[in-house]
């Protein structure tokens, strides 16, 4: 009943008054970040979600599109903006995935949607994640984000599923805005982005 009634009203209804409260500030970022990266401030990726039906995700872009002189993507940490710094760790880049919860293709409360290639990396418990939508926050977000291993990652998304409630979602949600606000776990040691997911 939760998971097929009543989560999905509050997912709507949850990220509708999301964008309308914070219009002013998601306006304010996309301008801000129109200039660092030449006039488009938005992120669109193809990401597995229920089922492992591919969906496209949007994001704010935090990182510009500079190159080396033989043509080749800079690093990560070279091409992260300042306020593509800024947005990430107050965790603004991912409000724009609210439109991907309005569509359907998302909850507010789920494992994180990955990449496409790593379907057939999971082995069958792993890929149980893919049993609800993909969240905007989830249960390894708040035990670790991605100062965690990818497997460790994988059984607190499997947990989630087994254990999918209202009271578990309220309790994720509290717990990601202490985690923003105290900016813990947004990336492994050392790194800008995760490290790829390279199977068992």
């Amino acid at each position: 009943m939760y998971l097929k009634v009543v989560k999905p009203v509050l997912d709507i209804s949850m990220a509708l008054i999301g964008l309308l409260l914070l219009f002013p500030v998601l306006f304010l970022v996309a301008i801000a970040l129109s200039f660092a990266n030449q006039g488009n401030p938005f992120f669109f990726q193809l990401r597995p979600g229920l089922h492992g039906k591919v969906f496209k995700i949007i994001k704010f872009k935090t990182m510009n599109d500079k190159k080396d002189a033989m043509g080749n993507l800079l690093s990560d940490g070279q091409r992260l903006t300042k306020i593509g710094k800024l947005v990430r760790k107050t965790s603004l880049d991912e409000i724009p995935q609210l439109l991907n919860v309005i569509k359907g293709d998302m909850s507010i409360v789920g494992p994180r949607p990955l990449l496409p290639e790593y379907l057939s990396l999971y082995s069958s418990r792993q890929s149980r994640r893919h049993e609800v939508k993909p969240g905007i926050t989830g249960w390894a977000q708040v035990n670790g984000r991605n100062a965690i291993s990818w497997q460790q990652k994988f059984e607190f998304d499997v947990w989630y599923v087994d254990n999918i409630s209202f009271l578990l979602d309220l309790k994720i949600v509290l717990l990601t805005v202490k985690k923003v606000f105290m900016s813990e776990g947004i990336n492994g040691i050392g790194q800008i982005t995760t490290e790829a997911f390279k199977g068992n």
